[in-house]
């Protein structure tokens, strides 16, 4: 008989998660931090040309209409936001297509948060406060790396000013693929995960700030003090090698965002992906006037397999995918 049909986590395990989401909601309850919950299909997709949305079609009340499922609640959010809620989190389901392995499943749970007026120093610090609470034992110090100086360390290059053609060599190098023809972001992120990220949180919380600002997605840039390069106002968040949180000093210009929104749909043309249909909700919200306000995203799954010390999400999930 098959056994395919048993969870995929033990059930002390999911006892432990369930203590666990508790201590997460009691953080955000201490701090006056409201939780909500917003739709998961929604009108609009992702436009990201690195995430794949999954949609379907259904009957609406104005007949049938593509939905898509959300690869995080932040549209919704920051509609949220600019209605007056104040400061919100969400432990939220959310969906990418293709994201299969030990940190990935197709289907997940998102925990975001937005702070308006609160600016990046402050959200870094908070996430960090969060992450000590969750773990069993101190990760160690938290350590701030520059983007552009841990590929200066690594792989001696600067990253925003090294020729396309050495870094396609390189990545093809490295990653055993065929680079020829990547782009630059691309081959970036190739070497950012096989060489940087595997050493990153070792011994502490690493923190890498300041990406290129084509990888801004939906966070403000700003100038590289060094040398005036336009770089993205967001952070991410390393233990033991493994990508727990990504935090945006948020983008609330309705203009820029629709511009951003149709470069991503270019360059989804370019490389043969579908386009994503574009929330015109949340440009509308940003033009009504969406407050100053940081936000993180932090995948739940990963950190509670940290803290209980799993190989794979699919350990601290109920129903993992394959077991659905």
């Amino acid at each position: 008989m098959s056994m395919d049909w048993r969870p995929s986590a033990d059930i002390e395990t999911l006892r432990e998660r369930a203590r666990l989401i508790g201590e997460v909601r009691a953080f955000f309850a201490e701090r006056g931090v409201m939780e909500v919950e917003t739709p998961v299909l929604g009108r609009a997709g992702s436009t990201d040309v690195h995430l794949a949305s999954l949609h379907c079609t259904a009957t609406t009340p104005a007949g049938r209409q593509p939905l898509w499922l959300q690869t995080s609640p932040e549209f919704h959010m920051k509609r949220l936001l600019a209605a007056g809620s104040g400061p919100i989190f969400q432990l939220a389901r959310s969906f990418r297509d293709g994201e299969v392995g030990s940190r990935h499943n197709l289907e997940f749970t998102m925990l975001e948060w937005y702070r308006p007026g609160l600016d990046l120093d402050g959200l870094m610090a908070e996430t960090e406060a969060l992450i000590r609470r969750l773990l069993p034992s101190d990760p160690g110090a938290l350590r701030r790396h520059r983007y552009r100086e841990l590929f200066r360390e690594d792989l001696d290059l600067d990253p925003f000013h090294e020729p396309l053609e050495a870094l396609r060599r390189l990545a093809t190098e490295r990653g055993g693929l065929d680079m020829a023809e990547a782009c630059r972001d691309d081959c970036l992120d190739l070497l950012m995960s096989l060489v940087i990220e595997p050493r990153l949180g070792r011994d502490g919380l690493d923190v890498v700030l300041d990406y290129p600002a084509s990888q801004a997605a939906l966070a403000r840039r700003h100038r590289d003090p060094e040398d005036g390069e336009w770089v993205a106002s967001r952070f991410e968040v390393y233990v033991n090698g493994l990508e727990l949180a990504n935090g945006y000093d948020e983008l609330t210009d309705a203009e820029e965002q629709g511009t951003r929104f149709a470069e991503d749909n270019a360059a989804r043309r370019a490389a043969g992906l579908p386009e994503v249909d574009v929330d015109r909700h949340l440009l509308a919200a940003l033009e009504a006037g969406m407050p100053e306000a940081s936000g993180v995203a932090l995948g739940l799954d990963r950190l509670i397999q940290l803290a209980l010390g799993k190989a794979s999400v699919a350990e601290v999930m109920a129903f993992a995918t394959p077991r659905a």
